[in-house]
């Protein structure tokens, strides 16, 4: 359902002149989930819909397709040839100078980076400054309601349960003189996800040795290895409530099969959780004084943990990712290092903290997710302190 007061609200807040919608072969779903309609059947021709800071909202569809706006509510027009629809476009638009759209200038955010160049060259060419929604598509995508934030807690004891025997297994196979293919502890995961009614769209990782080094590696029959006593092993699963709306829970533990880690092993991972803990205290701070943070600020935080102590060059990726019904959600990332991520941190929200160190013989990665709600900022599930021991 749209939110159209809210919505006209929010622009008054970012200070634009309104929200253009536009959408082709259903190349933008952000438009079809905050507008609140579907886009289940064939979208061949271009539509856009308009809401302005203030009155009522304006609908432009093709002939062909005239009904593609009906379920909204607003001025209904028509066009059939492209001069007539950029007469209509720009009519529609008229007394507007700030326009946000589906854009991200530098694409620094491509999740929100939707709206091809030309339509971006014809909106301005009609004398507009375009603007980036990746403010407002985080307000109204990212926030979770009471509900969402119950389900992901739901989700997390479960899968919290689903590591722990995950671990279990290996500790049993390893300590009796065996060994467990990265594969079957994989499967075993998928197997209790299945059991316990989580639903995840990929993975698990499960990495062992030089593999844990690997931040995307995928164990599978043909380049899996298996776990024996001695080795350090990565977990890293993710997965939500199989029912409508869920959002994800995403986590990293890791394990060593032995008694005592390598010194080696073990400075890594005090590197890293002092990185996780430090970026978690630094929204936590921020939220607790009133203070604006953006998520590349604190990328900055966790980085530079890890660049003093000297491993800088060893941590290849983003601090981490919004959360949502998608695990890489629509808010705002804990990045300054593969985009600059400039929005701000709000409360309703939830995103990874995940910074690793990966080296040519181990890695190591420990992930929490963080909730921001309208006084501080938590750790929803269990926080590691020391490598499992296995």
């Amino acid at each position: 359902m749209l939110k159209l007061t809210e919505i006209q609200e929010q622009l008054r807040v970012q200070g634009v002149d309104g929200w253009l919608f536009y959408d082709h072969h259903r190349r933008d779903p952000i438009a079809y989930r905050v507008l609140g309609i579907e886009a289940n059947d064939h979208v061949s021709r271009r539509w856009y819909y308009w809401i302005p800071l203030e009155g009522e909202p304006v609908r432009l569809a093709h002939r062909i397709e005239p009904y593609r706006l009906d379920a909204l509510p607003g001025d209904k027009r028509l066009y059939s040839g492209w001069r007539e629809q950029r007469t209509a476009l720009e009519g529609m638009l008229a007394g507007a100078r700030r326009i946000a759209m589906q854009y991200s200038p530098d694409c620094m955010i491509p999740h929100v980076s939707l709206v091809d160049g030309g339509t971006i060259d014809l909106i301005r060419g009609f004398g507009k400054e375009v603007v980036s929604s990746a403010e407002l598509v985080q307000f109204f995508e990212a926030r979770w309601d009471a509900d969402q934030l119950e389900m992901h807690h739901e989700a997390g004891r479960r899968i919290d349960g689903v590591l722990d025997e995950a671990f279990a297994l290996i500790r049993e196979r390893t300590r009796s003189g065996g060994s467990v293919h990265e594969v079957e502890v994989a499967d075993l995961i998928r197997a209790r996800f299945a059991k316990a009614e989580i639903f995840s769209d990929s993975g698990p990782i499960v990495g062992c040795g030089p593999h844990s080094g690997d931040p995307h590696y995928e164990p599978s029959a043909e380049k899996g290895v298996e776990i024996r006593s001695g080795d350090f092993v990565l977990i890293d699963l993710w997965g939500k409530l199989a029912r409508p709306r869920s959002v994800y829970y995403d986590i990293t533990w890791t394990g060593f099969c032995g008694d005592t880690p390598p010194e080696a092993v073990q400075k890594v991972f005090e590197i890293v959780t002092g990185a996780r803990d430090a970026a978690l205290a630094a929204v936590d701070a921020a939220v607790r004084e009133g203070r604006a943070v953006a998520g590349r600020d604190i990328d900055d935080v966790a980085r530079g943990f890890i660049t003093d102590a000297g491993f800088g060059e060893y941590f290849v990726h983003r601090t981490g990712h919004s959360i949502g019904e998608d695990i890489h959600g629509a808010g705002a990332n804990l990045d300054n290092l593969e985009t600059q991520d400039d929005r701000p941190l709000i409360p309703r929200t939830c995103f990874s903290i995940e910074p690793g160190i990966y080296l040519p013989e181990f890695g190591v990665r420990s992930e929490i997710d963080c909730y921001v709600s309208q006084t501080g900022a938590v750790a929803t599930g269990r926080v590691q302190r020391e490598i499992v021991r296995l």
